[in-house]
Order: structure tokens, then C-alpha cells, then sequence
């Protein structure tokens, strides 16, 4: 593995990486396969959601490791089923050492969940959030050029709150932007840039 150049290592493989993804096994092979590809199914949206508001304030290293155990803890992200999460299953949740035991971010679960079902009938979920997508995206080359807000950001989070929406704050929210492919922050020169397709007929 050669040392990082503009915040990219080249691994073993001949592939280059950020340095986040360049080391650990599982976040390797989360950023190889799964990080900023499109995801434009209501389930998939909501699951991504939920697991960006538990990151807050933890590595999400530490979220891969439990994505199974919060998986089977919330019925696989159905939001229909979350939505009706009672006290006995916040109980539950509380007890479950598995996943992260933190009160708030359960209700907010629940809650979003809620408001995902409530979305549906004014497009959902999928539509709301991909009215965000700017008409460009960023071209970042080191790590300090990675943005951790922007406009869009900044009006999805204003616009998901309005609909009842909880730990969806501007940063989140452009992570989770990230993470779903509705922009592209893939360093210039990782051998992921671009093969979202989202972003294939725009030059970069």
C-alpha cells in the first residue's frame, strides 16, 4: 500500500482510495461496492436516514459494524412497520446492547418513519429528497476540499423538518446525500469517481 497522495492511498490492488476507506475491511468494502451509488427506493432511503441520524456523534465504522443488528432490531427499515412502533417495542429497542441505545434517536426512528408514510401521498420520500440534487456536484481533490453542508442541503433539512422529520439537520443530510448518490464527493482520482452513473453526462 503506497503512502496517501492528495488524501488517496493506492492499495494493493492498484486502486486509490481515501484514507478512510484504505485500511479497515468493512469500510473498504462499504466505499468499493455500496457509498455514493444512487438509491431511489423509499426502504432503502429510510434505512440510510435512520443510520445517519444514529451515526451522529459516532464514527460510522461503528454503524457498519451494527447495520445487521439494526436491521433486525427495525423490521429490515420497513417504514410501515417502524411507523408502528409502540412503547413496548421502544422498551425493546432500549434493552437491545446491539445497536445504539440512545432514546432520542429511537423516537426519532419511529417518528420518521411516520413521516416517510405521510410523505406518500405527495410523491414520498424518494421524490422529495431528489428534488435536492444540484445541478452540479462537487470536484473535490484533497479531503479539505469535501464539503459537509450545502444549498441544497441546507433546504432539504429545512424542508424534511417542516414535514415532521427529526435529526435531519444540514450535515446529516448532505451525508446522507453522499451516501445515496445525490451528489458526488468521490475524491478526483479515487477509482469510485463517477461510476455512480448519476453524474456520466456531466463533464469533471
Amino acid at each position: 500500500m503506497s503512502e496517501p497522495v492528495d488524501g488517496l492511498v493506492v492499495g494493493e490492488d492498484g486502486l486509490a482510495r481515501p484514507v478512510w476507506a484504505s485500511t479497515d475491511p468493512l469500510l473498504r468494502d462499504y466505499y468499493d461496492s455500496e457509498w455514493g451509488m444512487p438509491v431511489q427506493d423509499e426502504q432503502g432511503l429510510f434505512e440510510r436516514l435512520s443510520l445517519e441520524a444514529f451515526q451522529s456523534g459516532l464514527s460510522w465504522a461503528t454503524i457498519l459494524r451494527k447495520r445487521p443488528a439494526f436491521r433486525h432490531a427495525f423490521a429490515d427499515f420497513d417504514p410501515e412497520t417502524v411507523a408502528g412502533f409502540g412503547d413496548q417495542d421502544v422498551a425493546r429497542l432500549l434493552l437491545d446492547a446491539a445497536i445504539i441505545r440512545n432514546r432520542a434517536k429511537i423516537l426519532a426512528t419511529i417518528g420518521n418513519a411516520q413521516a416517510t408514510l405521510r410523505l406518500r401521498a405527495e410523491g414520498g420520500l424518494t421524490e422529495l429528497l431528489w428534488s435536492f440534487q444540484p445541478e452540479q456536484t462537487p470536484e473535490p481533490r484533497t479531503p479539505d476540499e469535501v464539503p459537509s453542508r450545502s444549498a441544497e442541503s441546507v433546504a432539504a433539512a429545512k424542508e424534511l423538518k417542516s414535514r415532521g422529520f427529526s435529526f435531519v439537520g444540514p450535515t446529516t443530510v448532505f451525508a446522507l446525500m453522499e451516501a445515496v448518490g445525490i451528489v458526488d464527493t468521490h475524491l478526483l482520482g479515487s477509482h469510485r469517481r463517477g461510476t455512480s452513473g448519476v453524474w456520466a453526462d456531466r463533464s469533471i
